[in-house]
């Protein structure tokens, strides 16, 4: 069923449980307005203080729940179903939905941040065992999911970037997990806006990556467009994005890109790029047609990203484990099935 296998698994598990628990080193980055701002992060946000900021916490908390889901018999799974039991509390979710309704929650953490909190939410609540979670996320996953819906329906234009404000990401990880649950309404929001922001993007020349890049702003957008059109009408906006994908200019995006220093901020964030281009590119193979001029190509740059970006999953310290766990488990067994 996966290409993960348990004991790789109960490691990422016992990884991103510790994660959650740490409080130190955390990236605090609040509009202050007084000394009274001055609190703890663990104060402002009781239920996603960890794994050094706020998004990282929300998606370690996906990946804590997808490895209890796939493989529930780990040998940390008592530890990690104890420590969401400890942290998603009814106390601590509403002191997370009264920051997110108030004028400065109104963009903090949007985009990334607000979809992975959807992705989790979907996850729990297409998970039998989930459901108990889902309900104490309610609160807060409600006002997040209204106010991406309204941001989503008046934005004019994408972020193009490499990095957490990319919209076309988000956008795509939110798309999904509205179809999981069935909430048309957020997914039509999402058709309408990758229409609004790309369809009709062609002749794509932008130079890839930068030296913080963790996401492939093309690739990405082309996985989300492979989402909201079929087939045929997919290939063609990809004939048209990509028309020259063949060539040496794009070498650096068919082949993994060097990572000198994994354990550095920004270098851990050029493994991940390996990581995120891999399922980006395995996206864009299988929504392709049979004998697609692209389609083995996107299979080998698929493969070639796996294999360089697993390399730097464990071992090279807080700013790459934090993290780096999350795309390899979304790159190897997906989401919400």
């Amino acid at each position: 069923m996966t290409e993960l296998d348990a004991p790789t698994a109960d490691r990422l598990l016992a990884t991103a449980v510790a994660n959650l628990r740490r409080d130190y080193p955390v990236h605090w980055i609040h509009l202050v307005h007084s000394p009274d701002d001055l609190v703890p992060q663990r104060t402002r946000h009781p239920v996603f203080a960890g794994s050094f900021d706020w998004h990282s916490c929300v998606h370690q908390t996906w990946l804590t729940v997808r490895l209890l889901r796939l493989f529930p018999d780990l040998p940390g799974a008592s530890a990690a179903r104890a420590t969401l039991d400890e942290l998603i509390t009814a106390d601590g979710v509403r002191t997370e939905a009264e920051f997110f309704a108030s004028p400065e929650g109104a963009s903090w953490e949007r985009p990334y941040g607000w979809a992975w909190l959807l992705v989790l939410d979907s996850e729990l609540r297409t998970w039998s065992d989930g459901a108990h979670w889902a309900r104490l996320l309610r609160p807060l996953v409600s006002v997040v999911r209204d106010r991406w819906a309204r941001w989503l329906a008046t934005a004019r234009r994408p972020v193009r970037v490499g990095t957490h404000t990319n919209t076309a990401f988000a956008i795509g990880l939110t798309l999904d997990a509205a179809r999981a649950v069935g909430d048309t309404a957020l997914a039509s929001a999402c058709t309408t806006a990758a229409h609004r922001f790309h369809l009709l993007d062609s002749d794509y020349g932008g130079f890839e990556p930068d030296a913080a890049d963790f996401l492939s702003p093309s690739l990405v957008e082309a996985d989300l467009m492979r989402r909201v059109l079929p087939g045929p009408e997919f290939a063609t906006w990809l004939d048209d994005f990509f028309p020259d994908l063949t060539q040496a200019r794009w070498d650096v995006l068919r082949n993994p890109v060097e990572v000198d220093e994994p354990a550095d901020p920004h270098g851990s964030h050029l493994a991940g790029l390996a990581l995120s281009r891999a399922w980006c590119w395995g996206g864009i193979a299988s929504a392709l047609p049979p004998g697609h001029r692209y389609t083995e190509l996107a299979r080998a740059a698929e493969k070639a990203h796996r294999d360089a970006g697993w390399q730097y999953v464990f071992g090279h310290g807080y700013a790459a484990e934090h993290w780096l766990g999350t795309f390899a488990a979304y790159l190897d067994v997906g989401a919400l099935t």
